[in-house]
């Protein structure tokens, strides 16, 4: 638990110093933060809420009230978020908190968060499915990887390539265009072979329509 202390006149004290790692494409997240007067005033109707927020965060609650917090004491307040799997791995971003009353005095601070790069690679399946001319295929990866997409027709017979090249941890988008091709079930498998030469082959069908 982080811990918003306010001084006289409800002065925040600093967030800085750790980085808050928030789990890749996960619900039901919470945000513990305690709230602190170190005043011997009370404060009243204290409103916490939270800016500039990444567009992949979404927070069920961004603002929260105190109605009440004593002189010399602290209150506990939680936020309730979620992590699209499009947030970028390892990278760091700031939360602002901003503090305020009702007579207009208010504070910031930050806060810095980065996401956890996926537990496991995961080959999805492609969209639109069925599809007409061009479809999307999405994946993600637990690490630094080399991947590679390729297309097969039910007899075995590669009918199109994506040489995808280094990707990094996290999820991804490929776009394949079947314009040449006929209408039938295809089979499309991503390779990916990491810095240890370890690899993982994954497949699955997906149907074109004209």
């Amino acid at each position: 638990m982080k811990t918003l202390a306010l001084l006289p006149f409800l002065l925040l004290s600093s967030l800085q110093g750790q980085t808050v790692i928030l789990p890749f494409a996960s619900e039901g997240n919470t945000l513990e933060l305690s709230v602190k007067n170190e005043s011997p005033v009370e404060a009243r109707s204290v409103t916490i809420e939270i800016m500039s927020i990444p567009s992949w965060i979404t927070f069920s609650n961004g603002k929260e009230s105190i109605p009440s917090l004593e002189g010399n004491s602290e209150k506990p307040i939680t936020y309730t978020f979620s992590v699209d799997r499009t947030a970028p791995v390892g990278e760091e971003h700031r939360l602002v908190f901003a503090v305020s009353l009702p007579n207009g005095q208010s504070w910031r601070k930050e806060m810095v968060v980065s996401v956890a790069a996926p537990d496991k690679f995961e080959l999805f399946q492609n969209y639109p499915n069925p599809f007409n001319a061009a479809t999307v295929i999405s994946y993600q990866l637990s690490v630094n990887s080399k991947v590679n997409l390729n297309v097969f027709n039910l007899i075995g017979q590669n009918v199109g390539s994506v040489i995808v090249g280094e990707k990094p941890p996290g999820y991804h988008q490929e776009t394949w265009d079947a314009l040449s091709l006929a209408s039938g079930v295809y089979v499309y498998q991503l390779t990916v072979t990491d810095a240890s030469h370890n690899q993982v082959v994954a497949r699955k069908r997906m149907t074109l329509l004209k």
